[in-house]
Parts: C-alpha cells; sequence; structure tokens
C-alpha cells in the first residue's frame, strides 16, 4: 500500500488550453538544435563542426570540465550552424536532418546482467548520462557520485502539464528496463511520485521501487517537493532525479541498442486552436508545429509550462528537458486602473478580484502582462502559502542577495531550485525575479563548495 501524503500549501493556476487526448505525428522539421544553456552549469566544448555529418547519437558538444558527459544529435544529418552569443558563447548546434535516421550503434542487453560500470558507460556514450540530474543545485549529474536514492515524479502538477500515464501508455516494457538500469547506479532507493488518484496504467505496476502518491495544488508535482516530504536531503546527500519520459528513453536504449530522441509533447494554451498532443524529437524546430494551430499571431511561444518554462521565437527550438509547448497571449499594453476593476474574468491567488466568488473550476484566458513593475522586496507571507516546504523563502531569497553563504546553506539552498519556487514568483506582490535570484545562489554555492 503506498503512502498519500497531503499538501495544503500550493496553488492551481486555471488556464484555458489543455490538450486533449489526441495523438498526432508532427511532420519532421528540417532542423534541430541542441542548446548548451538548457544545461546548468555546462562549459561546452565543440565536438563537431559545421559540415560534420553525424547520426543520431553522434557527440555534438562535451563538458569542459566532464568530459565524459557527451550532448549528442536527436537525429541524422549535418551540422549546419553553431550559434554563438556574447563572447562567442555557444547558444545552438543545430543540425539537418537527412530524414534517414540513422543512429550510432550501442550495446543492447538486459541492465539487470550489467554492472554498474557497464550501465554508466553505456549512458555515458550514448549521450543520455545528461538526462539525470543531481540536487542539490539541479545540475547534470557527476558520473563518479553514487547517490543516496533516485527519485522520478511520474506526473507534473504545473498548469496545463501533459498528462504522463497517457503519454507513456504502451510503453511499460522500456519503462521497466529503463528503472533496471537505473537501479544499478545507486545502493539506495527508487522513489516514484504518483498522484493521489490514477497513474495507474505504467507506473503502479513498477518493480523495484517505492511509491508514494501526492494529493494537493500545484506544486505537488515537483520532484523537489516530493525529495522534501520522502526523504529530505541532508548535508552532503547527493540524490539524482530523472523525468519519466527519459526512463523510457533509457529503456529503448537498452532493449534497442540505438538513441532514440523521439518524444511526445503537449501543444498547450488559450490560443492554440486545437491544443493536442505530438510525437516529435528533442530539439525540434516548432515552426511547422505552430504553422496554421493559432488563433491569433501576437503571442507567447513557450517551450515548457508558463511559470518555468523558456520564451522561444515562432521558429525556435524544443528545450532538452521540455515535454510541453505553451502559447499564450503577449500583455504588452497598458491598464489604467486596472487594479479597481472587478476582474471577473481575471485569475487572482487572493481575493483582489471578484473572480474568486466563482467557481474553481473556471478556466481563464491569462497573458504574460505583469501589472506593475519590480518594487521594495516587502514580507507579505505570500511566499508561504504556495510553497509547501519547511523553509523561509524571503530570508533565503535575501541571504542569497547578500550572498551570505552560511545564512543560505542554513536556510535550506540545498532543497530548492527555480521551479520549487516559481509560483513565489507568480503571487509576488514585489515583482520580485525570484528564479532568477534562486539560480544566483546555486551557482554562489558551486562557486564556493563544489
Amino acid at each position: 500500500m503506498s503512502n498519500v501524503i497531503k499538501l495544503k500549501r500550493g496553488l492551481d493556476i486555471q488556464l484555458k488550453g489543455r490538450a486533449e487526448q489526441i495523438l498526432e505525428q508532427m511532420d519532421r522539421p528540417d532542423t534541430f538544435a541542441i542548446k548548451p544553456t538548457d544545461f546548468h552549469g555546462l562549459t561546452p566544448k565543440l565536438a563537431a563542426k559545421e559540415g560534420d555529418k553525424v547520426k543520431a547519437g553522434s557527440p555534438l558538444f562535451f563538458d569542459k570540465y566532464q568530459p565524459d558527459v557527451k550532448y549528442v544529435s536527436p537525429v541524422s544529418g549535418e551540422v549546419v550552424a553553431i550559434n554563438r552569443g556574447e563572447r562567442r558563447k555557444i547558444l545552438e548546434v543545430v543540425v539537418k536532418a537527412d530524414g534517414e535516421n540513422q543512429s550510432e550503434e550501442f550495446r543492447k542487453a538486459n541492465p539487470a546482467d550489467l554492472s554498474r560500470d557497464e550501465v554508466r558507460e553505456e549512458l555515458l556514450r550514448s549521450g543520455l548520462w545528461p538526462t539525470i540530474r543531481k540536487r542539490p543545485y539541479g545540475i547534470v549529474a557527476q558520473p563518479d557520485e553514487n547517490p543516496r536514492d533516485i527519485f522520478i515524479s511520474c506526473f507534473d502538477s504545473a498548469p496545463l502539464a501533459p498528462d504522463y500515464d497517457y503519454v507513456l501508455s504502451g510503453e511499460e516494457s522500456a519503462w521497466q528496463t529503463g528503472l533496471d538500469a537505473l537501479s544499478k547506479l545507486t545502493d539506495g532507493k527508487i522513489y516514484l511520485g504518483l498522484p493521489a488518484e490514477g497513474a495507474n496504467k505504467v507506473f503502479a505496476n513498477s518493480k523495484g521501487v517505492e511509491i508514494n502518491r501526492f494529493e494537493g495544488p500545484h506544486p505537488a508535482g515537483n520532484v523537489g517537493i516530493q525529495l522534501h516530504h520522502v526523504a529530505p536531503l541532508a548535508k552532503g546527500d547527493v540524490v539524482w532525479t530523472i523525468q519519466p519520459q527519459d526512463v523510457v528513453a533509457i529503456g529503448w536504449l537498452f532493449e534497442k541498442g540505438i538513441y532514440d530522441s523521439s518524444r511526445i509533447i503537449a501543444l498547450t494554451g488559450s490560443e492554440v486552436k486545437e491544443p493536442r498532443y505530438y510525437r516529435t524529437w528533442v530539439g525540434a524546430n516548432l515552426a511547422g508545429l505552430f504553422k496554421g494551430r493559432l488563433t491569433n499571431d501576437h503571442v507567447r511561444f513557450v517551450s515548457g509550462n508558463v511559470l518555468t518554462g523558456t520564451r522561444i521565437e515562432a521558429d525556435g527550438f524544443l528545450s532538452f528537458y521540455d515535454a510541453m509547448v505553451s502559447v499564450i497571449p503577449e500583455g504588452d499594453y497598458y491598464e489604467a486602473f486596472g487594479w479597481a476593476l472587478p476582474g471577473f474574468n481575471k485569475f487572482s491567488p487572493s481575493r483582489t478580484f471578484f473572480s474568486w466568488m466563482g467557481s474553481k473550476k473556471k478556466k481563464y484566458r491569462l497573458d504574460t502582462n505583469m501589472h506593475g513593475e519590480e518594487r521594495a522586496f516587502v514580507v507579505s507571507g505570500e511566499y508561504e502559502k504556495v510553497l509547501p516546504m519547511d523553509i523561509l523563502p524571503v530570508y533565503l531569497l535575501k541571504s542569497i542577495l547578500a550572498n551570505d553563504i552560511d545564512k543560505m546553506e542554513k536556510l535550506g539552498i540545498y532543497d530548492i531550485v527555480e521551479e520549487d519556487m516559481a509560483l513565489c514568483e507568480y503571487v509576488c506582490t514585489s515583482k520580485i525575479e525570484v528564479q532568477s535570484i534562486v539560480r544566483k545562489g546555486i551557482d554562489s554555492m558551486i562557486k564556493e563548495l563544489g
């Protein structure tokens, strides 16, 4: 019998545009890109140059400080561009697909018959190692570490998030094979986080895992929140995390002996005519996905969810860790005395507008307007209402701004990454960019303590 953990703090933002459970095949784009900026703390060194022919699984770049960790091409084709930013920082390595879908060959084997070193070596060679991230810090795991445990959240509670039970339906074999491979990498447990109801088709019958169920609003589906309530980190502990579709990709690696970068994503948002699921590939150019499927052109494209995703252009690329794309109205307008209006069609986490008197199931068409500018950072008590963790978020953020390493440690910097405090940014009275401050603090900890 799995343990049910009830969370009272949090917030479900009711947006229009949840994906209907209809799956379509997205036309294969001409170009794909792997972006070093998707991987926090990475210093990339190129392994391929413009004009090189590559296969799915061929290295494009690697980590300067962990050369064994390779970042590979999702498809076969030719490297056509290496896009750079300031100080020649590598932003994208772009591959033009040849349509042949050729893959490098890897070891086909039952993970149960392999040693830890053999499983690790295959994950490193195939380019699937970056799918594993570590806590603390939320960066790509170090291959030479022995994690205390591995945590996998099997549901996403973010606005308009995909249903992983639907996405991975029919992949039970690859899912279990992926779990078997991961079990070789830790002497501890593999913890699965499931919703209090549902998620029984693929995940509930998993073997060799401990299942915990979570009931409550977002961020109940965040792996960091689940980790905090099941087996919190002590100083010196290292825990690894991975997303469900990446577990299946690891299963495919050992079952097929190839790197398969296919992924099912949800195209969501109020500005999408028919929100639904699409089968595509990691790093895919999304221009073809948007064409003819939007209600208007004045929109914000987000790779990921609206709280933590990355803003992209209409011809941008799917980020490495994202399983959804959100399209919402652009909010570049000024609303005079908006705070004084009744706001029946405005969602509010407080009772600022009369919409709180309506149905809790009502869906809203929200835009990107911040309704104000950054102002004095005040203690309002709003953060604590949406963060189900035993930390003092405002004091933690102020210790980061002061770069006080000792206080950051004592106040819980090891427990969080940006996504865990995204709702704090959403409800912030002072319009503080909470997530960027959290990452600044994490970067300081890495620099000071490693």
